[in-house]
């Protein structure tokens, strides 16, 4: 097999993620990147914290590779052979600071060799510190464990271990793809049979830009909310309970606007790392699906839609749907980008989802402080792929909850926002069942 095991193939995971990036690229402002934030407590030093921030980088050349074929159109990283120089961090004098996170969080990378920069906001009492990375290089918690070990190897001035970029091209073993192949066809087919998923309309006319609410539960706030999740939904499934509490709360948004359609399809992501502390497992994309269906006669019981998801997701997790979808994705690499996205698009005739939804839970930032300064909260701020162009994220960080609308410019209106999160602010609290 003319295939080099000194290169880093992409998974299938790698390869639709790399196709949402292209997807966003030619629907709104940017490509398919995120952004972690850090609120601090106190000002961090600029110079100290940029020649830090840019000499790690430049220890990681796969930080500025990019997307090759091999002989056997293999798709793989193309990682420069030598360190280089880096200059990812930009520094703002903050203002109103949502403006300007929203700003940073919609600014494309310099080339399609940058992928990750860092944006420090100061105010003169305090800073807040934005990583803007490529999902094509790091996941969500990917981009947690790489801040992780910044800062644990600023403490101590070595590098915790070696991370090797190599991997097999997994070029073989069809029969099992196939058979993946076939097992996620079956649920998608059942998913488009079974109902017409409801989404918003997506605007005419706009920016392409993100915009994103932030919505930070205090401590108290965020035990009282897990207390009522486990007692809802059981010791550990404050992720269904979450996303039962969304659900009414964007039912309540529908039923002012006349969108065709009889249930609501929301993909949540799951993570398929085996070890939540492998440095192998920091970089590109360990993330796979389960995807959840609640008809609209069922949106008014909140008790009923956690009984639904709780038995989807175990139907789904019995049946190793998220490792077949793995699995299955490896066989679309053979497909360029475009004709992957118009693939996509196929089975549920153009309706994606009605809305993305992310339950990080504990962050993999381990650490209460960065550069010495008390870490006063970490949150995300993704951008959704369009369809549905909305999507709601979830995480957990110093005992603080916190849950990030994120949406595309002209998809919801002030007055929407306000009447989504009322209703999930209620919702999450209370456990109300109605």
């Amino acid at each position: 097999m003319l295939v080099s095991n000194r290169k880093r193939y992409l998974t299938g995971p790698d390869w639709v993620i790399a196709c949402l990036d292209r997807m966003l690229k030619n629907t709104t402002c940017c490509g398919n990147m995120s952004q972690i934030v850090l609120e601090l407590d106190a000002p961090l030093d600029e110079r100290e914290t940029a020649a830090a921030l840019n000499g790690f980088v430049a220890k990681f050349p796969v930080l500025r590779g990019h997307i090759a074929r091999d002989i056997k159109l293999a798709p793989y990283w193309k990682t420069p052979g030598a360190p280089s120089p880096a200059d990812v961090v930009t520094v703002h004098r903050a203002g109103d600071l949502m403006p300007g996170l929203e700003n940073t969080a919609n600014t494309m990378f310099r080339d399609e060799t940058d992928h990750v920069a860092f944006h420090l906001f100061q105010d003169g009492t305090k800073s807040c510190l934005a990583m803007a990375f490529d999902h094509r290089i790091f996941d969500a918690r990917g981009a947690e464990m790489f801040l992780d070990l910044f800062t644990r190897e600023h403490g101590s001035g070595t590098m915790q271990g070696d991370i090797a970029f190599t991997s097999t091209a997994a070029l073989s073993e069809w029969p099992r793809k196939f058979l993946a192949g076939r097992n996620v066809n079956r649920r998608i087919m059942t998913l488009s049979k079974t109902s017409v998923p409801k989404a918003l309309p997506l605007p005419q006319a706009g920016t392409g830009a993100y915009h994103y609410r932030v919505l930070s539960f205090d401590e108290q706030e965020t035990k009282a909310i897990y207390e009522q999740a486990y007692q809802k939904a059981g010791y550990l499934m404050e992720s269904p309970y979450l996303l039962s509490a969304i659900v009414q709360s964007v039912h309540g948004l529908f039923a002012g606007k006349q969108c065709a359609g009889d249930s609501y399809l929301i993909p949540v992501t799951t993570d398929l790392r085996t070890s939540k502390e492998a440095l192998q497992e920091t970089f590109f994309n360990y993330v796979s699906y389960l995807f959840y269906q609640v008809p609209i006669g069922l949106a008014d019981d909140k008790k009923g839609i956690i009984a639904l998801l709780k038995q989807q997701m175990y139907d789904q997790v019995k049946s190793g749907f998220p490792r077949d979808l793995a699995e299955a994705s490896l066989l679309t690499r053979i497909a360029p980008l475009p004709l992957l996205g118009k693939m996509l698009h196929l089975p549920l005739k153009g309706r994606m989802a009605t809305f993305a939804f992310s339950h990080l839970g504990k962050s993999a930032y381990g650490q209460g402080t960065f550069f010495g300064r008390r870490i006063r909260n970490i949150f995300h701020m993704p951008r959704v792929p369009v369809p549905p162009g909305i999507g709601f994220f979830s995480n957990y960080f110093n005992n603080r909850l916190n849950l990030v609308i994120s949406h595309l410019d002209g998809l919801l209106s002030d007055d929407d926002l306000r009447r989504l999160e009322s209703g999930i602010r209620e919702r999450f609290r209370s456990g109300a069942t109605r």
